[in-house]
């Protein structure tokens, strides 16, 4: 589903992610964890398509199709989704106004036809219960005045909405409580299939608690150094990320 082949990535003069090889197959979900500067959070907006994070080698592919030179929203219509670790705010932009115009923006650029208001309303509505989000929220400017377990909320309001075919979780788990943090795993949870794959990011275990990975990486000096089962995630706990900060 996800292939990353040979990855180099310079942020300025600083090459951050160093030939990095990764694949995540349709219906795995697999976690990526590693200490602070080790290239997390470039990889991710780099397959994203951020700007200022551009690949100088290598390749990504999402489903066979190379998305390297694809703009953010090309990326979003062929199914890539990224949940940030510290979401924009948007005044001036009503909720509910700003998800269905994403996900009709989305519709377009696949060929399919856009939901209705009606439609969407009923949905949204029933997704919002879901990540635990009132009537209220929805008709404020998105993300303005929200703390930051109700962003992280949102972002999976999103992803419970939009349905990608793949996506990212960039440290979601920064800042929530229990009761957040099975609410992601319970959004996450629903959407696992054979058609979909998720690459969850993070610095801790808490999280894999409740979303538990098929594969387990360690990223460190821009490179993957060690590859294993749900228990790395626990002997990482344990042990740190000394050892592998050494190794790279």
């Amino acid at each position: 589903m996800l292939k990353i082949d040979d990855l180099h990535v310079a942020v300025g003069d600083a090459e951050i992610i160093k030939g990095l090889t990764l694949e995540v197959p349709a219906g795995e979900v697999h976690a990526i964890m590693g200490p602070n500067g080790s290239g997390k959070s470039t990889l991710s907006y780099t397959v994203a398509g951020r700007d200022g994070y551009e690949a100088t080698a290598g390749a990504v592919t999402l489903e066979g199709d190379n998305i390297i030179d694809l703009d953010p929203d090309e990326r979003a219509a062929k199914g890539l989704f990224l949940s940030f670790q510290h979401p924009m705010e948007i005044p001036g932009v009503q909720t509910m106004n700003f998800i269905r115009t994403a996900m009709n923006a989305q519709r377009k650029a696949r060929d399919e036809e856009e939901i209705s208001a009606a439609d969407f309303i009923k949905l949204v509505r029933e997704k919002a219960k879901l990540v635990g989000l009132d009537d209220a929220k929805l008709k404020r400017p998105f993300n303005v005045g929200f703390s930051g377990g109700e962003k992280k909320r949102m972002e999976m309001l999103q992803l419970a909405m939009f349905e990608p075919r793949f996506a990212i979780m960039d440290e979601t788990d920064s800042g929530l409580d229990i009761d957040a943090l099975k609410m992601v795993g319970d959004v996450v949870n629903a959407l696992r299939g054979p058609d979909r794959g998720f690459l969850v990011i993070t610095h801790y275990q808490r999280l894999l608690e409740y979303i538990r990975p098929d594969r387990v990486h360690v990223l460190a000096g821009g490179r993957i150094v060690k590859s294993g089962g749900p228990s790395l995630a626990a002997e990482l706990e344990k042990s740190g990320y000394e050892q592998f900060i050494e190794a790279a």
